[in-house]
């Protein structure tokens, strides 16, 4: 079903208010306070495990319309749900299928999105005229307390302008987001740092349309089974998305991404040969490295990500540093690739998605 282009115009120059919550300590006032802006069909940023969210009420579409308009994101691009309990997934889909009730077991609340046949009680503009939706239960208490208070699924996409890196500390939906929504709760940093894994379940073999924190191997290791989208080895303007970050380029920062696959010395090796060439042409590059190459760039702009054998010490700090690479005033980023096993897999897309060119070495 094709979507009919929005007349409406919202308007977006809102007095947003800032407030800072302990996720360890909750502040049930403005726990409460969010959960009314919600149900009044207003929009409210709370951070995840993955990353920070912009929310609103699912099941109002002037609500909806609201994060579209204040990110600048196109209506084919489905949003993900978010529930608060397990049992909340029963009023929002079709059917629940046995295979989703032992992911869910074993990976609910965490970063695991769910692509399931969805009931008319959800407008296509939540799935972007799909007769699925992608629905996940985060596991971050300020999120759950919000669902739960206000007592509706809440649509809540990544907190950022769209086709910027996604924003992993309040400062990033500040920078991209200040006077486009209600409210913004700072809740420290996001511990993964990057988006859900989104499993396609309405396929005979459950499908990772977007990799995340939760791995193939994991979901392997629990059904026995789990293939890749292509859509994740070759991007494809053409495909119709079921997963939000499968059609339009993500996460891309103001300077020119460039990454680099290979050994770890010829990454190293053409990385510094490149570095100069940049430098003769009055460009100002950057250096994406990790703690085992970081020694091999002396003297050169360079951000150190993390290290290559714990993988989630980059994949926190990846949107963040290609953040810093703007503040810095980098005109292009060299970065390099790190191995694909694990989480690995969604740090490469992440940092694929964004870049304007691969090379080879």
């Amino acid at each position: 079903m094709k979507l009919g282009i929005r007349k409406k115009v919202i308007d977006i120059n809102i007095n947003t208010k800032i407030v800072k919550v302990d996720p360890g300590n909750l502040d049930y006032n403005i726990i409460k306070e969010a959960a009314d802006i919600i149900n009044r069909g207003g929009t409210v940023v709370f951070p995840t495990e993955t990353v920070y969210g912009i929310g609103a009420d699912a099941l109002n579409d002037e609500a909806v319309d609201k994060i579209f308009t204040a990110k600048g994101r196109p209506q084919d691009n489905p949003l993900i749900v978010h529930i608060g309990d397990f049992h909340d997934l029963y009023d929002l889909v079709e059917e629940v299928p046995e295979k989703a009730k032992i992911l869910a077991e074993k990976f609910w609340p965490g970063p695991l999105t769910m692509i399931l046949n969805k009931k008319d009680i959800l407008s296509d503009k939540i799935t972007a005229g799909l007769d699925t939706v992608a629905i996940r239960l985060p596991a971050n208490n300020i999120a759950l307390a919000i669902i739960r208070e206000s007592k509706k699924p809440i649509a809540a996409p990544s907190a950022n302008t769209s086709g910027r890196p996604s924003p992993t500390e309040a400062s990033h939906v500040i920078e991209d987001l200040m006077g486009k929504v209600d409210m913004i709760i700072d809740g420290g940093k996001t511990y993964i740092g990057l988006e859900s894994t989104v499993l396609d379940m309405t396929s005979s073999v459950p499908m990772i349309l977007r990799p995340g924190g939760v791995t193939r191997e994991d979901i392997v290791e629990v059904l026995g089974e789990c293939s890749y989208d292509p859509a994740i080895i070759r991007s494809e303007e053409k495909i119709v998305p079921k997963s939000p970050g499968q059609k339009y380029r993500h996460y891309s920062p103001k300077a020119k991404v460039i990454l680099y696959k290979g050994s770890v010395e010829n990454i190293v090796k053409r990385i510094n040969i490149d570095y100069e060439k940049y430098i003769s042409l009055g460009l100002k590059p950057g250096i994406m490295s990790t703690v085992q190459t970081e020694k091999s760039y002396e003297g050169k702009t360079t951000i150190c990500l993390g290290d290559r054998t714990k993988p989630l010490t980059i994949s926190s700090n990846l949107f963040k540093e290609l953040r810093d690479f703007d503040h810095m005033g980098v005109d292009v980023i060299l970065a390099e690739a790190i191995d694909e096993k694990g989480i690995g897999k969604a740090i490469l897309n992440r940092l694929g998605k964004a870049a304007s060119e691969v090379i080879e070495v």
